[in-house]
């Protein structure tokens, strides 16, 4: 995507310490893994690029907030979110186990926020539980509680190499006509000690995210996802909107539509031209 790249560990640093000089203070780790499994083993592992990542971020730029994207999908062979069983779907209980091997992991390295991006059943109540046991009750949760099966993630699938191998990830993420359900699924997540919840994606998604605003008085978090950002870049480049003043209504918007934080690609863009 124009202006997006991906980092090895000195390069996320450099651009933690650019963000947090434009008053972008905080950030959601993503890993890609050298090697990958069908259990996604590299997830957990201590030396691993995400667990190396907080690592060097906490000690360069100690004002910025680290968070770290708790999830399967970009350390295994298959591209699912968890852990299979012997026909081919993801088995819930033993992929919350796994994940709460990464999360001990991210906190232990120096995350302050773990987000678990899975859509496992239980798996913040788990996640909170084994944070607590390891004296870890001041690392907070952002769960990605309300995370549609959406045709907008494209663009991050692509550079992380996630894209199921078959099949796709309906079962376990939300349906797109279904705003109950992710009301419902919020109110889950808030009940198992979830700190911030979050809808996924942002721009198809408002109706959700302002209805979840009236409702729930906790800190709440919109994804402007990759497929957005394509989206809007393309008709710019293409003349066919002004970019600038674009992005500028498009956060607004979430904003106006009850979000207290917006994760974005134009973070970066939007600080620099708001300096």
């Amino acid at each position: 995507m124009p202006g997006i790249e991906r980092f090895d560990l000195d390069g996320a640093v450099a651009y933690a310490r650019e963000l947090a000089a434009l008053r972008v203070r905080s950030v959601l780790l993503f890993g890609i893994p050298a090697a990958k499994d069908e259990r996604a083993s590299s997830s957990y592992d201590d030396d691993g690029i995400v667990q190396r990542t907080i690592r060097a971020i906490r000690s360069a730029a100690p004002d910025v907030l680290v968070m770290a994207d708790c999830c399967c999908c970009e350390y295994t062979s298959h591209g699912h979110c968890g852990v299979l069983d012997a026909h081919g779907g993801v088995e819930n209980d033993a992929t919350v186990e796994l994940l709460c091997r990464i999360a001990l992991s991210y906190a232990r390295a120096g995350a302050d926020v773990i987000a678990p991006s899975d859509m496992m059943d239980g798996r913040v109540a788990a996640i909170r539980t084994a944070l607590d046991g390891d004296g870890a009750s001041d690392v907070a949760i952002m769960a990605y509680s309300a995370k549609y099966a959406s045709a907008f993630y494209g663009p991050f699938r692509d550079a992380a190499g996630s894209a199921p191998q078959f099949g796709d990830r309906r079962g376990y993420q939300m349906d797109p006509p279904n705003a109950r359900e992710a009301l419902r699924e919020i109110a889950l997540d808030i009940e198992q000690g979830a700190d911030i919840v979050m809808v996924k994606p942002g721009m198809p998604y408002l109706d959700v995210l302002r209805a979840a605003r009236d409702r729930f008085d906790v800190p709440l978090a919109v994804y402007n996802v990759s497929g957005e950002y394509a989206m809007l870049k393309a008709a710019a480049r293409n003349g066919w909107l002004d970019g600038e003043r674009a992005v500028d209504e498009l956060l607004t918007a979430f904003v106006r539509a009850g979000a207290d934080i917006v994760i974005t690609y134009f973070a970066r863009e939007y600080a620099a031209r708001h300096a």
